[in-house]
């Protein structure tokens, strides 16, 4: 088995368009949080949502490009040039059978909803047009992104809930060190927009603290009251050592472990259980002892159980250690299908950068949280062996170990 690295990453999100923008803003503790009146006239519990700022699409794709694409399929395409770029690829050598394209993707809602709205209101399916059966598929941004780079080799869109970007970045990791592709082109997408979120919104999911959105994700803390929903896109250019070495890219990130799991008990509340075996075969895999670990970026997403149940679980693994746990999540909201991508760039950012993001709006933590190190502020450290985490409904569990080059 081939060594798997990371030479480029590019974000959209709600901390900034591209990384150095989000990497100021893990920093400095910076929220992305908004509130969305077009939610509260329809109904909705709660309006609290990550916004993406500034994005000007027309700079990125022409029009006719993005006729078959929704509107977080430009953002994964921005990403992804982002990627290419820091990695030192020119568009041509993304193209032939050697480069796949693998996205985590679980929804297209609002392409699906506008088409039926039309439909609705014409009493026809003529006036819908050829661009919208592409953007209302759920493979929608890996056929768009793997048609534009003329990539030949994997081309799929992976749907595991919030796992989804995860696991994609795992499942890219063991193809190449396989040798089954020689790049892959990983991450994951996550549409903004009301469709996406109404029916999470239905089930109470989502804080209410309406009056301060910076302070509404509280992961970890007492007087956490649910998740924000947020978005974007992110991608990272995934290939063997080898294949670095010889183009002289510099390496990022060696993808030294990667594990899932299942808890096979609930569709929505997790039992911790399948999160520490997940946790603890990443680490085995990575040939790593949890004590050298350096930062752990949580899931811990701010819902009452489910920061409870990873906090005890991380705490059974990492209590008592000198090791930094934090939840981006406090300053992004939920990226949901892309946040098991968008927190490996994070943390990757961070090996870069020499710093580790806090946790923004912890004041006083939960006692599951008993025995973890949370920094509330910015830590000056460079953390050189990092374990991100990502849990989602169904019970589905991806844990993913990065290590820093050794040279």
């Amino acid at each position: 088995m081939r060594e798997t690295v990371i030479t480029g990453v590019g974000v959209v999100s709600s901390l900034g368009i591209g990384a150095e923008a989000c990497a100021r803003s893990l920093r400095e503790g910076r929220s992305g949080i908004t509130v969305d009146p077009e939610r509260k006239s329809l109904g909705f519990r709660s309006a609290l949502t990550g916004k993406v700022v500034g994005f000007e699409p027309e700079k990125h794709l022409s029009r006719k490009a993005r006729k078959t694409m929704p509107e977080v399929g430009v953002w994964a395409y921005a990403a992804c040039e982002e990627a290419r770029a820091m990695a030192g690829l020119a568009p041509d050598d993304l193209r032939g059978p050697g480069t796949g394209v693998i996205v985590g993707n679980d929804s297209a809602a609002a392409a699906t909803v506008e088409a039926i709205d039309r439909c609705r209101a014409d009493k026809t399916t003529h006036m819908l047009g050829s661009g919208l059966v592409f953007q209302s598929m759920t493979s929608s941004v890996s056929m768009n992104l793997s048609t534009l780079y003329g990539a030949q080799g994997a081309s799929w869109t992976l749907a595991a809930a919030c796992s989804s970007g995860a696991h994609s970045v795992g499942q890219a990791a063991l193809l190449v060190a396989a040798g089954l592709q020689e790049v892959v082109l990983a991450g994951g997408a996550q549409e903004i927009n009301s469709a996406a979120f109404a029916t999470f919104d239905a089930i109470n999911a989502f804080s209410l603290r309406e009056s301060d959105p910076p302070g509404a994700p509280r992961p970890f803390d007492k007087s956490r009251d649910g998740l924000v929903p947020s978005g974007g896109a992110a991608m990272l250019v995934v290939e063997s050592l080898e294949s670095a070495r010889r183009r002289g890219a510099r390496v990022l990130a060696r993808v030294a472990g990667y594990a899932f799991s299942c808890d096979g008990e609930h569709i929505s509340l997790a039992n911790g259980r399948g999160a520490l075996r997940c946790m603890e075969d990443a680490l085995r895999r990575a040939r790593l002892a949890a004590g050298e670990v350096e930062y752990v970026n949580a899931h811990a997403t701010g819902t009452p159980q489910g920061d409870a149940v990873e906090a005890r679980a991380l705490a059974q693994l990492f209590g008592g250690k000198d090791v930094p746990v934090s939840s981006t999540k406090s300053m992004s909201g939920h990226e949901c299908w892309m946040a098991g991508a968008s927190e490996l760039v994070y943390s990757i950012l961070m090996m870069r950068d020499g710093f580790v993001a806090p946790t923004r709006n912890l004041e006083d933590p939960d006692e599951a949280c008993q025995g973890l190190l949370l920094p509330r502020t910015a830590l000056d450290r460079r953390p050189r062996t990092v374990l991100s985490n990502s849990f989602g409904f169904g019970g589905t569990n991806a844990a993913i170990v990065l290590v820093a080059d050794r040279d």
